[in-house]
C-alpha cells in the first residue's frame, strides 16, 4: 500500500477528510472510507492506493485489441489491470475485476521495475494498463 498521488489533505479544512483528484468524479473521501473506484482508500487523514504494485492480469496481446490498433500494427503489448474502475459500464466485458474490491480478488505483487522487466523478456515493445 502506497500514499496515493494526485488528492487534497484536509478538504475544505475537515480534518482528516480527503478530496481524490485523480479522475473527473473528484471523490470526497471521509476516513476509512474508499473513493467509486474502491481502490483510494482514506486511513488517518491520508489517501492510499490499495492496488499499486499489485495486478489481477496480465497478458501478451497483440496491439490490434487496443484502441490505438493503428500504432504500430502488429505490435506484441504487455497488457495488464488491477481491480477496481470508476466507470461502471453496464456491458463491460472485465466487470468482476473491475467492480472487485482489492480484497474480493485475488492479484499477485507487481513492481512498476518488474512490469517492464517481464516486457523485455516478452519482445513487448510496449505496456497498457487496461482491464478496468
Amino acid at each position: 500500500m502506497f500514499e496515493a498521488k494526485y488528492y487534497t489533505k484536509d478538504y475544505k479544512n475537515k480534518k482528516n477528510i480527503v478530496q481524490c483528484n485523480l479522475c473527473p468524479r473528484n471523490c470526497v473521501i471521509k476516513e476509512d472510507n474508499a473513493g467509486n473506484c474502491n481502490v483510494r482508500k482514506n486511513i488517518k487523514g491520508r489517501l492510499y492506493s490499495l492496488v499499486y504494485g499489485r495486478a489481477v492480469s496480465v497478458a501478451v496481446d497483440p496491439v490490434e485489441k487496443k484502441p490505438l490498433f493503428h500504432f504500430m500494427p502488429s505490435l506484441k503489448i504487455l497488457s495488464w489491470g488491477t481491480v477496481g474502475c470508476n466507470l461502471h459500464c453496464k456491458q463491460c466485458q472485465n466487470w468482476t475485476t473491475s467492480q472487485a474490491r482489492p480484497n474480493e480478488y485475488p492479484g499477485s505483487e507487481l513492481m512498476p521495475a518488474d512490469l517492464v522487466k517481464s516486457a523485455v523478456e516478452s519482445n513487448c515493445k510496449s505496456i497498457a494498463a487496461t482491464y478496468n
